[in-house]
């Protein structure tokens, strides 16, 4: 369990973390994880409907909600510090007692199925889906999170049983508290809210092992009015041993409105009104990108320039000053301060750490370790990534030629 004090805070957020998500399922279960994370709200032992758990959360102005990923599902309560204990006990029988009704399982496959339609009809959402069907083509992570309408009609309470009782144990979950709290006390509500938790460790999943040797396109032909794309590269996992120059360098490519990407891609062109860098990490793998939804007759112009500036910090054709490598380090110790303000995101910072890699760093290794960045140090690690054989680009839009895009990418 990890807590974190905060002396003069009102609120209190208790999050319960599972390490598992998407990428321990079937083909058959796909979706099953993110469908649990429903199932969790419908009911449990001491409120065995939604409407009763939904009550005694608002009976004291709490929030709720959980999230599903690829390697981790969460779920978590925010109350007021006078009310930790309720937010303990609603949240406890929740996670560990849901009554998995099976009328409630037949009725919540149409909401997840309209789930799945609603971020096909979001294709700036639906982006992300598609360059991971491609980057991790072959292995159980190209799957979507959510599943497919079919994997969803499929699934079924013993799925849900068995499911829970292979991952819901003592080595795969992870308690984290932020908040107006002592410790101490916190300690004695976990032994007596979360003792019930079932001993045991988690199976393990398919590691991804790429064959990519050339550049790879998925072209996903839907009539919008822009072109949505995603340009990227396979990375390194999670916790690597160059990740503050990844996060310094994905700072000054794409963080901010005076980023490189939003310069060159809105400002001087035009060409997009969202335009950013992204990362994302698992347990042996993950990727370096770039997202920007275009002008539909500019998206080759768009790709061009994206790639230019990948390509040009790897081959230091685009030199990094010493102003900006400083304001690239400023921008996200500026972001990581802020966003530490709220007693959830301190349970994200903690709780991913622990429960994926066993150690954490705390927010003063994080920024003396982002001091330490050098421009010598980006461009080596940008060379090291944007290579183009690990090249990959991912476009929803109104286009059906994919050998347009494919020279672009030679």
């Amino acid at each position: 369990m990890i807590t974190s004090e905060l002396p003069n805070a009102e609120s209190v957020t208790v999050t319960v973390w599972v390490a598992v998500g998407s990428r321990f399922e079937t083909l058959k279960t796909n979706g099953l994880s993110h469908f649990l994370e429903h199932m969790v709200f419908k009911g449990s032992k001491k409120r065995p409907t939604a409407k009763a758990i939904s009550e005694a959360i608002d009976a004291f102005g709490g929030e709720f909600n959980a999230s599903t990923g690829k390697e981790w599902t969460n779920f978590y309560i925010k109350s007021r510090v006078g009310k930790i204990e309720t937010a303990f006990d609603v949240l406890s029988d929740m996670v560990l007692n849901p009554i998995l009704d099976v009328k409630e399982i037949e009725k919540e496959k149409g909401v997840i199925c309209e789930e799945i339609a609603m971020y096909e009809d979001t294709p700036m959402a639906k982006i992300d889906d598609i360059f991971e069907n491609l980057i991790f083509r072959g292995n159980p992570m190209e799957r979507d999170i959510a599943g497919t309408k079919e994997s969803v009609r499929g699934i079924s309470k013993n799925d849900f049983v068995s499911y829970r009782q292979s991952h819901y144990v003592t080595d795969n979950i992870v308690l984290t508290v932020s908040g107006g709290i002592k410790r101490a006390d916190v300690l004695k509500l976990a032994n007596n809210y979360f003792s019930g938790v079932k001993k045991g460790k988690s199976k393990t999943w398919k590691n991804f092992t790429t064959l990519q040797k050339k550049p790879q396109l998925l072209l996903r032909n839907k009539k919008n009015d822009q072109g949505h794309l995603i340009i990227g590269f396979l990375g390194r996992k999670r916790g690597h041993e160059k990740k503050y120059e990844e996060i310094v360098l994905e700072s000054i490519l794409g963080g901010g409105m005076s980023s490189r990407l939003f310069i060159e891609v809105r400002e001087k062109r035009g060409l997009a009104y969202a335009v950013k860098s992204q990362t994302e990490h698992y347990h042996e793998t993950g990727y370096f990108g770039a997202y920007a939804g275009v002008d539909l007759k500019r998206i080759d112009e768009s790709i061009k320039v994206i790639l230019d500036q990948m390509y040009g910090l790897a081959d230091k054709k685009y030199k990094i000053s010493a102003s900006e490598l400083l304001k690239g380090k400023e921008y996200i110790k500026g972001h990581l301060a802020l966003s530490l303000e709220d007693t959830k995101a301190i349970n994200g910072f903690f709780g991913v750490q622990e429960l994926m890699l066993g150690k954490i760093d705390t927010l003063q290794e994080v920024i003396n370790g982002i001091d330490k960045v050098t421009a010598d140090g980006i461009y080596e690690y940008a060379k090291s990534v944007f290579k183009p054989a690990k090249l990959n680009l991912s476009i929803i839009g109104p286009f059906e030629d994919e050998e347009r895009f494919e020279k672009l990418l030679r």
